[in-house]
């Protein structure tokens, strides 16, 4: 019997690791001989860096950077066994709990520490970058993280724009002669499960902007904002990016990263699966256990167990997925491949 493991972790109470340990011996008390292999998964937000580096035999490394309000703190990166390969969560540096309640306002937190942490991994020698980009405090479009990547974004007095959203009224032209170097000889693959464009109805501030803290007064300026600088990147860079599916990601930082790091969007499941070649374990599987926290609906709608679904649908292998509570609407989900559901709970 050969059974593989790939359990996102329950939050607040166990790490992918510790389930797939308790899941092991459960499996080896009942069936001795049995083959498992086991991997930490996450679907590109939290425990994305510890998943990754954990299955490719990398290491995490801690720097200084700077929050959303440009306060000095640590944060962590990973670099996988390749040497070359850099794992960015950007809520480490730019994530809204980092943010105290009282002083959440996206018209001036910053992805500053981003680039920061990017520009850390440059200087280790990575030029292959993988990125989750989920809970943002931020919705500057990625100009603080591009700012401290080199990038310059002048007002009309030829002067250097400040941070956060509001600042990117201001911006009239960008001078890319800064920038660093080394980045033309990366690519950034982005962890992004949504597929919002930077503006509009349903874009970066309209959606996501009044749980980082906006106003509603807040969030037309932010939109109006974002709408300004797409057309400055139009017209400074030629690109249109604005309404690319996911360019709104994390306060419309997808929309930087397509821009000016020419990056390529993914679904963060994807991205995790890819990196331990899960399509090729899966031909030797009998069957395959996964689960997180609470299975509802949403799980079926590009988390975890919908992504690792359609690769057992495609290979036509029984998946079973654990959960400490289970909604009554997920039971659904043997339609989209998924075998059997159980909670965990007694």
């Amino acid at each position: 019997m050969n059974v593989l493991i790939a359990m996102d972790s329950f939050k607040g109470c166990a790490t992918s690791r510790e389930l797939s340990g308790a899941i092991q011996k459960g499996i080896k008390k009942v069936y001795p001989v049995a083959k498992i292999n086991a991997y930490e998964i996450a679907d590109g937000g939290e425990g994305t860096l510890e998943a990754m580096v954990a299955n490719g035999c990398g290491k995490i490394f801690t720097c200084n950077v700077h929050d959303p309000l440009m306060n000095v703190i640590s944060a962590q990166y990973g670099i996988l066994g390749d040497g070359v390969t850099c794992v960015i969560e950007m809520a480490r540096a730019s994530g809204l709990p980092l943010v105290p309640l009282e002083k959440r306002n996206p018209l001036v937190t910053t992805t500053f520490g981003v680039g920061e942490l990017i520009k850390e991994g440059l200087l280790k020698g990575c030029r292959k970058f993988i990125v989750g980009i989920g809970g943002s405090a931020t919705n500057d479009a990625g100009v603080g993280m591009l700012q401290a990547l080199g990038f310059s974004f002048l007002n009309k007095e030829g002067n250097e724009v400040g941070f956060g959203g509001k600042a990117l009224s201001e911006i009239v032209c960008i001078d890319t002669t800064n920038a660093l170097e080394a980045l033309s000889e990366c690519t950034f693959t982005i962890a992004c499960d949504v597929d919002n464009p930077m503006y509009g109805e349903r874009g970066a501030a309209h959606i996501y902007s009044r749980q980082k803290g906006a106003s509603e007064e807040d969030v037309l300026s932010l939109d109006a904002n974002v709408k300004h600088f797409a057309s400055v990147i139009k017209k400074e860079l030629g690109k249109e990016v604005a309404h690319i599916k996911g360019s709104g990601a994390a306060g419309a930082l997808g929309g930087g990263f397509l821009a000016f790091l020419n990056a390529k969007l993914c679904s963060g499941i994807d991205i995790v699966l890819d990196a331990i070649a899960f399509d090729t374990r899966l031909k030797e599987a009998d069957f395959v256990i996964t689960g997180e926290g609470k299975i509802d609906v949403q799980s079926l709608m590009g988390k975890v167990i919908s992504g690792i679904a359609k690769r057992c649908v495609k290979a036509n292998v029984p998946l079973i997925a654990l959960a400490g509570g289970v909604e009554h609407t997920a039971f659904a989900s043997h339609k989209n491949g998924v075998s059997a559901i159980f909670s965990i709970l007694q």
